[in-house]
């Protein structure tokens, strides 16, 4: 089933989307494939990932898709020219997992499982040939340039005619994306961008009787107003989720690189909430001015401006006392209430990373140019994408492209003359 013998063997380093479909075509190719994983199994970030439901990719059109990259769309789109949402929609059915598009526009499996599609990918990559070396955790080059692994049973030392990195960010250290390959690569002269939180919450600073009481209340809808690093007004609909700390939830993910920014810049960043999307302002403001009655603020919020549980709370959160008796303040507030974001959560807690290995460092193969031989992929590299399916279609785009480059190198490297 496997062929005849490969003469070649390349390495696979990291068992992510990006590590699993390089070793799946550099396998296809006629390589020997030895792959590589730091953790007991592979694949496990891609499994919490599905865990609420595998959002695959997203059915945006093209040209749209490559925006959401920001300052990298140019290098991504080349990736995403080889092998798009809709490539890796026909691979997933080639595994017998079909998917669907949702009301959002993302791409999920019809079961929304991530289980299913890993166990039948890995389980092809073993027929193919492929081999798994789980618990080895990779520490660098020695000095004759074989590949070093840490194991349970000490060092192990690999030489490989070529070899991918696929070593994820630094979001989810616990899954085995830490950055542990910073260190490493930057001694070896690797230009690496630090790594930074994006997808990620940010904190506020709540009072401990708001923060005590609403912490992991949703928000929404909600309409998130904002102004970019340059000053341009934005506005954006979605849901958001109350920290303990501060605010998090799709719709602050998505501007989550532009809310970084800003802090890094200003030291912190303002935006704007609409709890109340459907209502306009001079509506809002005509029903609370209504008589109340007996009804406590609560309930007259409750009942003409439908703003309960944690909306009211930022209401008390943001207003002194004496505005919430003000009916046309207590409405530009439903309307437009400010909040400071002070910081982004830590890295650990952010959904992926940005920095890694900077794309100047790659050639147009995915290899690095300070180390021929040597290619990369994936999250470990300086990009990054809001969430929707960008981040994993980015991933697998890029395996695939590091390891067709890979392949072309050994070819112009074995016909080149001695």
């Amino acid at each position: 089933m496997h062929g005849p013998t490969p003469t070649r063997r390349v390495a696979v380093v990291g068992g992510g989307p990006a590590g699993l479909i390089a070793a799946e075509r550099l396998r296809a190719a006629g390589l020997g494939v030895d792959l590589y994983e730091a953790k007991g199994s592979v694949g496990r970030k891609f499994l919490i990932a599905g865990k609420g439901g595998l959002n695959l990719t997203h059915s945006d059109p093209l040209a749209t898709f490559v925006a959401r990259y920001r300052e990298r769309a140019a290098e991504v789109g080349r990736w995403l020219a080889r092998f798009d949402a809709g490539a890796l929609r026909d691979w997933a059915r080639e595994l017998g997992v079909e998917t669907y598009v949702g009301s959002s526009g993302r791409v999920f499996p019809l079961d929304r499982k991530a289980a299913p599609l890993l166990r039948g990918w890995v389980r092809r990559l073993r027929e193919q040939g492929v081999a798994f070396h789980v618990q080895h955790r990779w520490t660098g080059w020695d000095h004759e340039g074989a590949l070093r692994f840490e194991t349970p049973h000490g060092e192990v030392r690999v030489r490989a005619d070529a070899a991918v990195l696929a070593l994820g960010g630094g979001s989810w250290p616990q899954l085995g994306s830490d950055g542990g390959w910073q260190p490493v690569l930057a001694a070896h002269g690797m230009d690496v961008a630090p790594l930074r939180p994006t997808n990620c919450g940010f904190d506020i600073g709540w009072s401990a009787h708001f923060a005590r009481r609403h912490a992991g209340a949703p928000l929404k809808p909600l309409v998130v107003h904002w102004h970019d690093i340059d000053g341009r007004e934005h506005a954006l609909q979605g849901e958001g989720v109350v920290t303990g700390t501060g605010l998090e939830g799709s719709v602050i993910y998505s501007m989550s690189a532009t809310l970084r920014a800003l802090v890094d810049r200003d030291g912190e960043a303002r935006i704007a909430l609409d709890l109340a999307p459907g209502r306009g302002q001079a509506q809002l403001r005509e029903a609370l001015a209504r008589p109340r009655g007996r009804r406590s603020l609560s309930e007259h919020l409750r009942r003409v401006a439908g703003i309960e549980g944690a909306k009211a709370g930022l209401l008390h959160e943001a207003l002194p006392r004496e505005a919430l008796s003000d009916p046309a303040r207590v409405a530009d507030a439903i309307k437009r209430l400010p909040l400071v974001l002070r910081r982004p959560r830590p890295l650990a807690e952010a959904i992926s990373s940005a920095g890694g290995i900077r794309l100047e460092a790659l050639d147009g193969r995915m290899m690095l140019r300070a180390r021929p031989g040597t290619f990369a992929a994936g999250e470990m590299l300086d990009w990054e994408a809001p969430t929707g399916g960008y981040l994993l279609t980015a991933c697998f785009a890029s395996g695939l492209v590091a390891a067709e480059g890979l392949v072309e190198w050994l070819r112009e490297t074995a016909s080149a003359p001695a």
